[in-house]
């Protein structure tokens, strides 16, 4: 089956086409280009001041961790989704150089018949927890509590989000202005960064609804039914071979093929930390490769040609997906972040530095590609399933 028509009957698209085009025509903000909107200082009247605001949420993410903790009662993998809310804003706001005096919000919306208050109070706390370990890095995030709301009518099971707000000052800000020579440090979503309590698949919270229909067994459609829109067709509904509970080993080790796509979406905010303190003004741009995967660049640049010719190595988990999906590579690079989930484009003397800093949290990075001038906006991936163009 086409993997654009399994898309299209699960009522979901990698690309947002018709999202993007109802706002095409909505402001950009100060700085078209940057990775967040920017928008003057309302919040304090100054000129060299700028102020973001960032809304995002765990997506469907959240229905493979109730199917998960209704399996093995494993209540830590909310957890993981309150930080897969708060990443999905916190790492847009630190692409355009923000990582102090943000104050973040929660939106929680659930069916109550389903969701119990240890469920809600594990989300909160984990908050807590995320906020005071991003602290002990120098990253300032307050809490300005949040609303949860009992609404069972239009909630299947939890829609977990957050708010984020940040003032700062203007000449800190980092706007894309990616330039021909510039090249791309790719850091991994893979591994165990030294801030991290296990191993992480690096799934991020992008590709869910297709991760969790081709991957997991039909069985779950029939024993979570409220995981999944009822109008789906049941020909795209649970389509995969694997359990929950099943096991693939890492390095040694077996990890629950659940809970590796439940890794929580990493943070790079305790590296992005440390780089600003020596390298904010080498820096052209930062992308956080989340919806659109590989391809995501593609928003942000004009006139210009991103070859990514030695993406790092594509981790277990991806591997399992196009295995079990049978997707072409080409989709799964834009739909994943295939193993390397944020970029920073910059002059090649500085990159090592880069790399080096990466690697001291136990994250690896690597020189994954440069830029060329073009007459259009391309991004072209050459690794060891082919070639791909995206435009």
């Amino acid at each position: 089956m086409p993997t654009n028509y399994k898309y299209d009957m699960r009522g979901v698209s990698a690309t947002k086409d018709e999202v993007h085009k109802a706002i095409k025509n909505l402001d950009k903000g100060e700085y078209p280009l940057a990775f967040c909107k920017i928008l003057p200082d309302i919040a304090g009247g100054k000129p060299n001041y700028v102020n973001l605001m960032h809304a995002d949420t765990a997506g469907t993410k959240t229905s493979l961790a109730y199917m998960y903790w209704k399996e093995t009662g494993d209540l830590s993998v909310w957890e993981g989704i309150a930080q897969d809310a708060i990443v999905m804003n916190l790492d847009d706001m630190a692409c355009v150089g923000c990582t102090e005096g943000i104050l973040l919000s929660s939106t929680i919306g659930r069916n109550k018949n389903l969701i119990t208050g240890d469920v809600i109070g594990r989300v909160i706390h984990s908050c807590v927890h995320f906020i005071e370990k991003m602290k002990t890095f120098g990253v300032d995030i307050h809490s300005a509590g949040g609303e949860t709301a009992d609404v069972g009518d239009i909630v299947r099971s939890i829609d977990v989000g957050y708010t984020a707000f940040a003032r700062m000052k203007r000449k800190d800000l980092i706007v894309n202005d990616i330039k021909k020579g510039d090249v791309i440090v790719g850091l991994a979503s893979y591994g165990q960064a030294t801030y991290e309590e296990e191993y992480n698949g690096g799934m991020g919270s992008n590709g869910l609804t297709s991760a969790r229909h081709d991957v997991f067994s039909k069985e779950y459609a029939k024993k979570y039914p409220d995981s999944f829109d009822s109008n789906t067709p049941d020909e795209v509904v649970y389509i995969g071979s694997k359990r929950l509970t099943d096991t693939i080993v890492i390095n040694g080790k077996k990890y629950p093929i659940g809970k590796l796509v439940l890794s929580p979406t990493r943070t790079f905010l305790p590296v992005l930390k440390k780089i600003f303190e020596t390298h904010r003004k080498h820096i052209n741009g930062i992308i956080h490769n989340t919806g659109g995967g590989q391809a995501k660049v593609l928003k942000f640049v004009k006139n210009k040609k991103i070859v990514k010719n030695n993406l790092l190595p594509i981790p277990p988990l991806f591997q399992m997906i196009q295995e079990e999906s049978k997707t072409d590579w080409q989709e799964m690079y834009r739909v994943f972040n295939m193993g390397t989930r944020l970029e920073i484009y910059l002059p090649e003397k500085y990159a090592s530095d880069l790399i080096e800093i990466s690697k001291s949290f136990n994250i690896d990075a690597q020189i994954i590609g440069h830029v060329e001038s073009h007459k259009s906006e391309e991004v072209v991936i050459e690794g060891p399933h082919g070639t791909f163009s995206y435009t």
